[in-house]
């Protein structure tokens, strides 16, 4: 599997409404991934099945047929053309490289064989902890969320830290309790900024509305944590402010929709929906290639 973040061009959206929380400087940690200083770790360690998203069946601790000796993917351009779309949705968060470069400290599985075998296992743990880290950080970077960067600051370090781990505590890390630790914290940084949207804000948490018609729906600041809107039409909907953690947006019809200010999207999410040039994204996100462009 690719860690493929940036499917497409810079957003280049940059009008924002005056009620938009406004971001300071997110801190420096790499929450992104590096494909060039990895092992190709997700290529490797996590299995796939053959089906739409995948053309081939892959084991676990097995190489992708893609995968290149320099640990770069020989169709990532083209993944999506050759049968590999469910690669173009995920995102290690920057975990591929640190457990390559400093977990195990830039020796890699075809040089130390007899390191393999943890360092897939060790892979998901750090993945999770660096998703952790990647809603952390954007809280912490909402000024909306100043009566709670204190705590945000300790969630950090205390997450940092356990990614800095030897790869035998990694490896035996349970991530559970410290997402219940992590949690809280995301709801409350998640009240504060979608006050700002005034009235009631919608409840759809864990809703399932799959295939569910909502053109045009007005969404602003609604709680969508965890829905299921796969294959939803969401087209010219207005989503600002919106809660869209863990939110599955796979074959989602965001076409004209409005996402300034959504809290909590990753880049994957994106990716696994459908959209065009009207759709509005929050500052920074990456525009997927596969979208619709406007006629000539």
């Amino acid at each position: 599997m690719s860690a493929s973040t940036s499917e497409g061009s810079r957003s280049t959206v940059s009008e924002t409404r005056p009620s938009e929380p406004r971001r300071a400087e997110l801190p420096q940690v790499e929450l992104r991934g590096d494909c060039a200083n990895c092992f190709g770790l997700c290529c490797v360690a996590l299995p796939f099945a053959r089906s739409a998203d995948f053309a081939v069946d892959k084991s676990s601790g097995e190489p992708c047929r893609n995968l290149q000796e320099d640990f770069r993917c020989g169709i990532h351009t083209r993944l999506r053309e050759r049968g590999f779309p469910g690669c173009t949705v995920y995102d290690c968060f920057g975990a591929g490289q640190q457990v390559s470069q400093v977990t195990f400290g830039g020796v890699s599985w075809r040089e130390a064989p007899d390191t393999a075998r943890q360092m897939y296992e060790v892979f998901p743990v750090m993945r999770q902890l660096h998703e952790l880290l990647r809603y952390l950080a954007e809280a912490r970077a909402l000024t909306a969320t100043r009566p709670l960067h204190r705590d945000l600051d300790r969630a950090l370090a205390r997450v940092t830290a356990l990614t800095e781990g030897s790869a035998d505590e990694l490896e035996k890390l349970d991530v559970a309790p410290v997402r219940a630790e992590v949690n809280p914290l995301l709801l409350k940084s998640s009240a504060l900024v979608r006050a700002a949207a005034g009235g009631r804000p919608k409840n759809k948490r864990g809703a399932d509305l799959l295939g569910a018609r909502l053109r045009g729906a007005k969404l602003r600041g609604a709680d969508l944590r965890g829905a299921l809107l796969i294959a939803a039409d969401l087209s010219g909907a207005d989503l600002s402010l919106a809660d869209l953690i863990g939110a599955d947006l796979r074959d989602a019809d965001l076409s004209g929709a409005d996402l300034t200010g959504a809290l909590f999207l990753t880049q994957p999410q994106l990716n696994a929906a459908r959209g065009d040039a009207a759709t509005r994204l929050p500052e920074g996100f990456e525009r997927p290639a596969h979208w619709a462009r406007p006629s000539a």
